[in-house]
């Protein structure tokens, strides 16, 4: 039996009529039309549908959307979009981290959970740590690292500048 759901996505509260055992992978690409999040192996291996919920990287294919109402979730596009991207964004383009692409936004959400609120860069170890539900068959991740230190070091100095 379908059911009215009210989730919190992007900032914006949206309701959504389904069955309350769909995915929230699926009412996020089919229901709400945001693609970044991709289904690669609906079994939570692979962090390609990665999004924030309540601020921690989760799976979406192995939530379902009853488990997720009233709560707090971020996509990938809610974290910047093409013409106002985010500096982990920037980072991942800077650095060549994106070749395919299909990973990009797992890596994207799943680093930004990591960098909320760093005091310093974190170690080549803790960002291998943050992203290891996270895979990529292209970029053999040196420079997915990479782009997580140089987008650790831009929010650090733009921080410094803004507090002082």
């Amino acid at each position: 039996m379908k059911k009215v759901f009210q989730l919190k996505v992007n900032g914006k509260v949206n309701e959504v009529y389904c069955h309350p055992s769909k995915t929230l992978l699926d009412v996020l690409r089919e229901d709400m039309g945001y693609t970044a999040s991709k289904e690669c192996c609906g079994k939570g291996e692979c962090g390609s549908c990665t999004a924030l919920i309540e601020d921690q990287p989760v799976c979406t294919c192995l939530v379902l959307v009853s488990q997720t109402e009233n709560k707090e979730i971020v996509t990938c596009e809610g974290i910047g979009t093409t013409e106002n991207m985010d500096i982990l964004q920037q980072a991942f383009v800077s650095e060549g981290a994106t070749q395919c692409g299909y990973c990009t936004p797992g890596f994207i959400v799943s680093a930004k959970s990591l960098l909320k609120d760093i005091k310093s860069v974190p170690s080549k170890e803790r960002i291998k740590e943050a992203l290891g539900g996270n895979l990529c068959r292209c970029t053999g991740y040196t420079k997915i690292i990479k782009a997580v230190e140089t987008a650790a070091q831009m929010q650090l100095s733009l921080e410094k500048v803004n507090n002082g």
